[in-house]
């Protein structure tokens, strides 16, 4: 594929800097007209909505997380108003033996909870085990509830649970 430019090349003359002054076009003068005077502005007259509609609202803080209402207390009914008090699941011990069993098992966990717990009273702790050690109370104070209401694989349960913890207590003094 061939191309053919046809035409001629022109080169441009350079100016000598020198002359270069001359080359600046003059404002001429004019006189003012009649005609001149009489121009008058043009009205534009044009319906625009109200500039409150279209500003948009800027935020200089984020916005608030949307939180649920924390739900109102409910008074709780006690069982003479014909309510009989919820009932709980809670598997059973068939035999004499497994009975005992889980109580020995019971006590045990919270022998050993408390003394660990008790080994470390007047040490100082950290904000993590100052947590640990509320949590231990907490399943010690479950434990015992669920031994006086009978239910003692709930409360073996629960006192495994603060053995565990105050054990890993223990470790971390």
């Amino acid at each position: 594929m061939a191309f053919s430019m046809s035409g001629c090349i022109r080169r441009r003359q350079a100016v000598p800097w020198a002359t270069a002054v001359q080359v600046r076009p003059v404002v001429q003068a004019r006189a003012a007209t009649a005609d001149d005077v009489a121009l008058v502005a043009p009205e534009f007259n044009i319906d625009l909505e109200p500039l409150e509609a279209l500003m948009v609202p800027v935020r200089t803080a984020p916005p608030r997380p949307h939180v649920a209402p924390a739900p109102s207390p409910t008074p709780t009914a006690p069982a003479a108003e014909g309510k009989p008090p919820a009932p709980t699941i809670a598997t059973q011990l068939n035999s004499k033996k497994e009975f005992a069993a889980a109580q020995q098992e019971t006590n045990e966990s919270l022998d050993i909870a408390e003394k660990n717990l008790a080994a470390t009273r007047g040490k100082t702790l950290n904000a993590a085990q100052n947590d640990l050690v509320s949590k231990i109370k907490g399943f010690l104070k479950d434990a015992r509830e669920a031994a006086r209401a009978g239910d003692w694989v709930l409360a073996r349960n629960l006192a495994r649970k603060a053995q565990v913890l105050s054990e890993e207590l223990l470790r971390s003094v």
